[in-house]
């Protein structure tokens, strides 16, 4: 029970020493001017003087009051007793007998008080304490960065109010009302970044126009096709080439499941800008996936009589040099390969397209770093991780996005069980039907964070215990980081042509490798693998006609655990996969958010909050067209230089 009140006072406080046992006692009365309540306070020790007159301190006499506790009567004076109370002083008597405020109101009892996560030698009171009166002496110093007639317009508290409330809310309503102020200036700023890097992209003087050409090399491409794309791929191909065709630099990601044919779709983008005599660059971030687009290329583009150069780390200095002179001197139409395309040995004469493929995986600098080799780059990203519509916003708002969600037909969704690891027995048994069938498959072994060194050492003691037991008379291929690049394409190569039924490998496969006649993959230690990664993971199978198999093995200790998993078992959609990750793990964790060279987000909730991410965005859009250098908000302005100066430059630099 809560007492307060202009007239709750401290009427008397005494201080003694109990005569039976090694203890003190502080005896502090309260009164209203109808009744009267006592507080005891037990020290230990006797003769404790220090104590007790610091307890005294803490009680002056006559001062105001605001206490809580249990009310019972005290069974030795049969009087009304106070336990377990705590006590805040709100005045006290001033020289001339009157009561000096020392607060209007109190910060710790009667009202909703704020709970905040404490280091070792710090008290809730005394965080409250420090935090009311920084309030109080700084709150009207405060400059509100956002525009007084954006706030009036999304009815939003201004920042001292906001702050006031989030701390010290009157009502439960002011903190939510609060909260979305702040929520709002985390994504605002974001949002500002990127309207700002879109703006300035657009502004890109000299942007190539790359048209269709009619029955040209992309009409032929399709014609050789052995099947015929979805209408998902001619959709968002109709959208690259409406954006190619525009005077304004094309800026598109491509988001698709795994499996559902963005490769087709990058070629003939490419072909566009070849058949406008231009070259074009696709960048990997693998040498394994850099080495199967090569091929993939080549496959489909020699026949049309199209050169494809290949550029890796891994290449000898004469063979190197050889494809160099060839970019350099426009024989070759498209390039593939890694971030070995940045270096400044590479040169491209006429470079029209630049498509970045599991774009996430690069960071801002090495993006840029390839945007610089054309004057008036057209930029096309891809990725097979599906990302939530409230991410992409947030992560790729400078950007227009295109859906790829749809999959050939034919291909049949992969049944996927979870399994505790006493059950390996029935993923075993069925990967030894499945390769007597002419099939193959994978067991997939964690990364441990701590070192490569260890997964590989972990990778490779199993690879052996499975090899001398379970699978002797099956032949084996172990893949792991610590293998030198020609190591890992030696193996993979070696599985693509069926000369090893089981591959084991840490997480190496785990975007882009196309091995159709895979069909069962068991994943150990599941639990440790985010969503996303895990549904990465499970398209290495699938890719072929027949029925496909994943097995998560995990210890399942937890309720959370396993209804993570089960999402699993549930979906083989990729979309749904990554919004029910957003929704557990936050962006933070999300594949690509470190890299996108954004700020972390402390209160933003972007699964509830996509109603003010919609008003951030829309915002931020509207006054970046209207005052791209915001010179009519220098409040503004400084805030977020101040706020972006850790990351890819600042607002105004950037670009």
């Amino acid at each position: 029970m809560t007492f307060s009140g202009p007239a709750l006072a401290l009427r008397q406080v005494s201080a003694y020493q109990s005569k039976r046992s090694n203890i003190s006692i502080v005896n502090v009365l309260l009164s209203d001017g109808t009744g009267s309540l006592s507080i005891t306070r037990f020290i230990g020790g006797k003769g404790n003087k220090y104590l007790l007159d610091r307890y005294k301190d803490q009680f002056p006499k006559g001062a105001t009051v605001i206490a809580s506790g249990v009310v019972e009567r005290d069974k030795y004076s049969n009087k009304l007793a106070l336990k377990n109370a705590e006590v805040e002083i709100l005045g006290v008597l001033d020289e001339g007998g009157g009561i000096d405020d020392l607060q209007s109101q109190s910060i710790h009892l009667g009202r909703l008080v704020p709970v905040y996560a404490l280091t070792e030698g710090l008290s809730l009171r005394y965080l409250r304490n420090v935090i009311k009166n920084a309030l109080d002496a700084f709150g009207e110093h405060l400059e509100d960065p956002i525009p007084a007639d954006i706030r009036d317009r999304l009815g939003l508290m201004d920042l001292r109010t906001a702050l006031t409330n989030m701390h010290f809310p009157e009502e439960p309503e002011n903190k939510d009302e609060a909260r979305r102020r702040l929520v709002f200036d985390e994504l605002f700023q974001i949002q500002l970044l990127l309207a700002r890097r879109r703006y300035k992209f657009e502004q890109t003087e000299g942007a190539l126009s790359i048209e269709l050409v009619e029955n040209g090399l992309v009409k032929r491409l399709v014609e050789k096709l052995p099947f015929t794309l979805t209408k998902a791929q001619l959709r968002v191909f109709g959208e690259i080439g409406k954006d190619l065709a525009s005077p304004k630099p094309m800026h598109r990601l491509v988001q698709g499941d795994v499996g559902s044919g963005k490769t087709i779709v990058a070629m003939m983008a490419c072909l566009i800008a070849v058949d406008n005599n231009f070259q074009a660059v696709v960048m990997a971030p693998t040498e394994i996936l850099a080495e199967q687009h090569y091929k993939q290329f080549k496959e489909r583009l020699a026949p049309l009589g199209l050169r494809v150069g290949f550029v890796v780390g891994k290449q000898g200095a004469k063979e190197r040099r050889e494809v160099l002179q060839d970019i350099r001197s426009g024989q070759v139409h498209v390039a593939v390969g890694t971030h070995a395309l940045l270096e400044d040995a590479v040169e491209f004469p006429n470079l029209g397209l630049i498509v970045i493929d599991e774009q996430h995986r690069f960071g801002v600098k090495q993006r840029a770093r390839l945007k610089a080799k054309s004057m008036t780059p057209e930029l096309l990203t891809m990725t097979a991780t599906p990302i939530p519509r409230t991410l992409a916003l947030t992560m790729h708002g400078d950007l227009d996005v295109s859906e790829i969600d749809e999959l050939p037909p034919g291909r049949k969704p992969v049944e996927t069980k979870l399994l505790r690891p006493s059950e390996k027995k029935q993923a075993w048994t069925l990967m030894k039907e499945q390769i007597d069938k002419g099939r193959q498959a994978y067991i997939v072994f964690p990364l441990i964070e701590e070192s490569e060194s260890l997964s590989a050492k972990a990778a490779t003691q199993e690879y052996e215990k499975l090899k001398e037991g379970v699978f002797k008379d099956y032949k084996l291929g172990l893949m792991h980081g610590k293998l030198k690049p020609q190591e890992k394409d030696e193996i993979m190569d070696r599985f693509r042509k069926g000369e090893f039924h089981i591959l084991v490998s840490t997480t190496v496969i785990e975007v882009g490798v196309d091995v159709p006649n895979s069909t069962v993959m068991m994943i150990e230690n599941a639990d440790r693998f985010g969503l996303a990664q895990l549904h990465q993971l499970r398209g290495r199978v699938g890719r072929g006609a027949d029925q496909s198999y994943c097995f998560l093995v995990a210890d399942m200790k937890s309720e959370q655990t396993r209804h993570r998993l089960e999402i699993m078992e549930q979906t083989n959609d990729g979309f749904v996969v990554a919004e029910r990750d957003l929704e557990i793990r936050g962006p933070g964790e999300f594949t690509g958010y470190r890299q996108s060279g954004l700020p972390d987000m402390i209160l933003a909730d972007l699964v509830k909050d996509t109603p003010i991410l919609e008003d951030a965005r829309n915002t931020a859009i509207e006054l970046i067209k209207r005052d791209p250098d915001l010179t009519s908000c220098p409040g503004l302005l400084k805030h977020i230089e101040r706020k972006m100066s850790s990351i890819e430059g600042d607002l105004v630099r950037s670009g």
